[in-house]
């Protein structure tokens, strides 16, 4: 998908709190907004090159939010609000060689006592619910999640079980917002929890799929899946 808005580079300071940073664009110093909860401390360091976004929105308080870092020379997008946005379009174009069966898509569609981000359906009466997950840690081609605790990601998992047990499609997609991707794996060391739910799902049947993307300053696309180790 392609970033229809204005993208500018500038340097990041500091990061206050969750929803907030400081930036350097073009000599004056900015506050913008963060559209992740997650840490990010290892793409969000000072004097490190970030990408602004412009939101023409006369009621924000803040002109730009930071959507992505550079990591060396690699670009990572930690706009939270984007993977929903890059697999819908995956789906559609056929990307994802699993789910290809289903033609239907809706969005946010609730189960249980959770939503999840899609609910596909086919032709042939078929449902199957996929949840998504945004990934931006990476050390050394090795990615993870999460990079914070996560008690409602591991509600999610549970809730794609119960699916799994009443007879529909079920599945994780984890979304990992760079490329050169060598693996994927739950991150135990930040979050124990999530992963003995994650290796629960797949023991239980729900599919795990992990996917890299091409990024630009302008675009990030859905590209080749990854090998997940559990």
């Amino acid at each position: 998908m392609f970033i229809n808005k204005r993208v500018f580079v500038a340097e990041f300071i500091i990061r206050p709190n969750r929803f907030e940073a400081y930036v350097n664009l073009n000599g004056e110093e900015l506050i913008v907004h963060v559209p992740n909860t997650g840490r990010c401390k290892e793409i969000l360091i000072p004097g490190s090159k970030v990408l602004l976004r412009e939101e023409l929105n006369p009621t924000r308080k803040t002109l730009y939010d930071l959507i992505a870092g550079y990591k060396n020379d690699k670009i990572i997008n930690i706009d939270s609000q984007i993977p929903n946005k890059v697999v819908d379009e995956a789906l559609k174009n056929n990307k994802i060689e699993n789910l290809i069966k289903y033609n239907i898509i809706q969005k946010e569609k609730t189960f249980g006592n959770s939503r999840f981000d899609f609910k596909l359906s086919n032709d042939m009466g078929e449902d199957y619910y996929l949840e998504v997950k945004g990934v931006t840690y990476e050390v050394d081609g090795k990615s993870m999640f999460p990079d914070a605790p996560t008690e409602r990601g591991r509600k999610h998992l549970l809730e794609l079980i119960e699916a799994k047990k009443m007879g529909f499609g079920a599945g994780v997609l984890f979304l990992i917002q760079m490329n050169n991707i060598d693996d994927f794996s739950p991150y135990d060391d930040m979050d124990g929890a999530f992963g003995q739910a994650l290796r629960l799902a797949y023991n239980e049947g729900v599919d795990i799929y992990a996917y890299e993307c091409e990024v630009g300053e302008k675009f990030i696309t859905l590209s080749k899946s990854v090998k997940v180790v559990l």
